[in-house]
């Protein structure tokens, strides 16, 4: 494997090595949440000092990367129960490895990322015959024809960690353009709360990585709604919600969890594009 990462520093796409050591780390700890074996696979054969990393993010971050892994994983085994052949498409995927667990045999998986990041990826995360990367921007809507889907199997799109960093005129362009083109489908992505995005700039200042900046945020879901009449909102969860709580969890971190989603700084949101 390569000594160092081929990828500019001062970019989100850099970006993709903090929820990889955060799964690699959190899984070992907390398992009975997710154990991604590849990641720690990953992390362990990588000569790389993600020493930095750790001591700047610590222990609920990584319990943050974790449990989103969880809740997105989670939403497509409950779209793929409904719709056994169905399309995924994984925005911004990174180093992702759901695939591997999630794989049922007959779906179809997409990766789209910045080509340097597909790349990088490639590396440690080959394609395989449906597990397939796509090199181009999420605003690059060209990328809408490399993806091959049937409405009759349906396509869900999920996204981790990456939409903080668009403006929210992007977004309502690109989600605007997703379900004009893909009626039926539907997307399941992370969120802060504009106080939360405020608190992660704070500690994205602190690692010195200022092309990574944030920028969106999500205080009532429910205006998504009106960005397009083919976007409806079908649900808004906190960012714990429906994950069990690890039985390595101390007092502390179990009162930072219920603080979180109580004051609804991170959630999940789910769209459906109507037809």
């Amino acid at each position: 494997m390569e000594q160092k990462p081929n990828l500019e520093s001062q970019t989100v796409q850099s970006t993709m090595l903090l929820p990889l050591w955060g799964r690699a780390t959190a899984s070992k700890r907390h398992s009975d949440i997710l154990y991604d074996e590849q990641a720690i696979e990953i992390i362990d054969n990588y000569d790389f000092d993600f020493s930095s990393i750790a001591s700047t993010f610590g222990e609920f971050s990584g319990l943050c990367y974790v449990v989103r892994a969880r809740k997105i994983e989670d939403a497509v085994r409950r779209f793929i129960q409904m719709h056994p052949r169905a399309t995924i498409v994984n925005i911004g995927a990174g180093l992702d490895t759901a695939f591997s667990r999630i794989d049922n045999g007959s779906i179809r998986w997409y990766n789209l990322d910045l080509p340097d990041s597909i790349a990088f990826r490639r590396r440690f995360l080959p394609d395989s015959e449906r597990n397939v990367s796509v090199a181009k921007s999420l605003m690059d809507t060209s990328w809408f024809d490399d993806v091959i889907f049937s409405p009759e199997d349906g396509i869900f799109f999920v996204s981790g960690g990456v939409f903080f960093y668009f403006k929210e005129e992007q977004l309502r362009e690109i989600f605007s353009a997703m379900a004009k083109r893909f009626p039926g489908g539907e997307l399941y992505f992370d969120a802060e709360s504009k106080g939360a995005v405020k608190k992660s700039n704070a500690m994205v200042q602190k690692t010195g990585n200022m092309g990574a900046m944030m920028y969106f945020y999500v205080n009532d879901a429910k205006m998504l709604e009106s960005w397009s009449p083919r976007i409806h909102l079908v649900a808004c969860e906190g960012g714990f919600e429906g994950v069990p709580l690890s039985k390595q969890l101390g007092m502390k971190m179990r009162l930072i969890v219920k603080l979180f989603d109580w004051t609804k700084m991170m959630k999940f949101v789910h769209l459906r594009f109507e037809k």
